[in-house]
């Protein structure tokens, strides 16, 4: 590393300190939820492999959690893999599953993050699914940041899984058609939705400058605030959180009044 980058590297800290220092806790969001999106094109930049950026991307994750550790987050929602990523190339996708159960295996062994699977777990692959299980019950205890993975995820898929859920309880109980159809409130399906009993996220982070949410939590983001980073996930820095912070405090949430 050369002079002019332990010169940049030395002014970004001391902002983030000061930033930091500004930080109203009582003003910071209890669920965020993250699209880490970026991975690819930080790869390619820096003339490497997708492997290699996917890599990059889980690596993040836990200093990510550690700063969210730091305030007073008490829940994360990760987008690791949407419905939509099935479609990629093998070449892409075998390894890219095999990262993100690393991730999962590595999040539950940490001890201070409190996992849960949210996704269609039947689109995954077997050995996926028994890590989401075993990090499930391993981590069961934990008095931490619950961390929702988002896994075979699909916010639509979501709310039809949620109707359907709701539909064969209704059934189960022998409720009759005309009474299901009374039943069916904003508040009955929300508690059928992967979050179940979980807060809405407050805050939604999305890198690489994509100002889209391509489908994350459509039905729990209704009131939530956006935020737009330019730089690539792997490259997502401490900083880049407390803006993010920052400007979630600044905000006056009306939530339509």
């Amino acid at each position: 590393m050369n002079l002019r980058d332990k010169l940049r590297g030395l002014l970004v800290r001391l902002y983030a300190r000061r930033v930091e220092g500004h930080l109203d806790h009582a003003q910071v969001p209890k669920h965020i939820g993250v699209i880490m999106d970026g991975n690819r094109r930080w790869a390619k930049a820096a003339g490497s492999s997708t492997v290699h950026g996917h890599r990059a991307g889980a690596e993040k994750i836990e200093e990510f959690l550690g700063w969210c550790s730091e305030t007073d987050v008490e829940v994360v929602t990760l987008w690791l893999l949407s419905t939509d990523n099935f479609d990629r190339a093998k070449e892409e996708l075998v390894p890219l599953l095999g990262i993100i159960e690393d991730v999962v295996r590595t999040l539950a062994a940490d001890g201070r993050w409190r996992v849960h699977h949210v996704g269609t777990p039947d689109l995954l692959p077997s050995a996926m699914q028994n890590a989401l299980k075993e990090a499930e019950e391993a981590t069961a205890h934990v008095d931490g940041i619950l961390v929702n993975v988002a896994i075979g995820y699909g916010g639509r898929q979501e709310i039809a899984d949620a109707v359907r859920s709701m539909i064969l309880d209704a059934h189960d109980k022998g409720v009759a058609m005309e009474d299901l159809a009374d039943s069916v409130t904003v508040d009955a399906i929300g508690r059928h939705l992967y979050t179940g009993a979980q807060p809405d996220p407050d805050l939604v982070i999305r890198t690489s400058g994509e100002q889209r949410l391509s489908g994350f939590m459509l039905w729990q983001t209704a009131h939530a605030e956006y935020y737009f980073c330019e730089v690539f996930w792997p490259a997502f820095r401490k900083v880049d959180f407390l803006r993010a912070l920052r400007d979630y405090a600044a905000r006056h949430r009306r939530y339509g009044g």
